[in-house]
């Protein structure tokens, strides 16, 4: 499974793991979908210390998952980001919109 969920007093930890690629890119939204709808967590937290390559399908991830939780007045913090991710995540500009730690 690219995500493992666990669930703790409606904070909610997502790890990715593997690439995040245009292949996979629905697959993880899909399943954070459902995450997200079953636990209607207030915070959110997304590890990606699992993760080898993103490109600009992780950007898409990222933002659609921020959305969400901000429908739920929920926050959301991406922690553990590779160099690499952080790079492309950088460029794009998503540290002014998204917290990362």
């Amino acid at each position: 499974m690219a995500v493992m969920c666990e669930e703790e007093n409606r904070c909610l930890t997502a790890a990715v793991s593997g690439e995040l690629d245009h292949h996979r890119a629905k697959e993880v939204m899909e399943e954070l979908d459902r995450q997200i709808d079953a636990a209607l967590p207030r915070k959110l937290t997304l590890d990606l210390s699992g993760l080898t390559f993103t490109d600009s399908s992780g950007i898409a991830v990222i933002l659609r998952t921020y959305r969400r939780m901000s429908q739920l007045r929920g926050g959301m913090t991406v922690v553990h980001a590779p160099d690499q991710a952080r790079r492309v995540f950088r460029a794009a500009g998503l540290e002014k919109l998204v917290r990362f730690e």
